[in-house]
Formats: C-alpha cells, sequence, structure tokens
C-alpha cells in the first residue's frame, strides 16, 4: 500500500507537461460530464430553446 501512495505522489508531482495518456483521461472525464449533464437536461434545454424561438 505504501509503494503504491509513492507511485502515485511521484506521478503526481511530476511537472514535465502533460502526456498524451493524461490528455485521454481529460478528454474522457469531459466526454463523460457531457454525458450525464445533456442526459439529465436535455429535454428542459429543448424544450427552453423551443419556447424561445417560437415567441
Amino acid at each position: 500500500m505504501k509503494s503504491s501512495l509513492c507511485h502515485i505522489k511521484i506521478f503526481l508531482g511530476n511537472e514535465q507537461g502533460l502526456t498524451v495518456v493524461e490528455y485521454v483521461i481529460g478528454a474522457a472525464f469531459l466526454v463523460g460530464g457531457l454525458t450525464i449533464f445533456f442526459s439529465n437536461y436535455g429535454n428542459t434545454l429543448s424544450d427552453f430553446f423551443t419556447a424561445t424561438i417560437n415567441r
């Protein structure tokens, strides 16, 4: 367990810039967040814009 924590601290302390893997993980979180947002609020946004356009 201690070895895993040491590896995590070393990984987080690395300031050499983002690697491709980190960009992919970030993009996956972004896509996941947008999917959750639009699946929860998609109909509400659609109704709002439809009502706004039809005024």
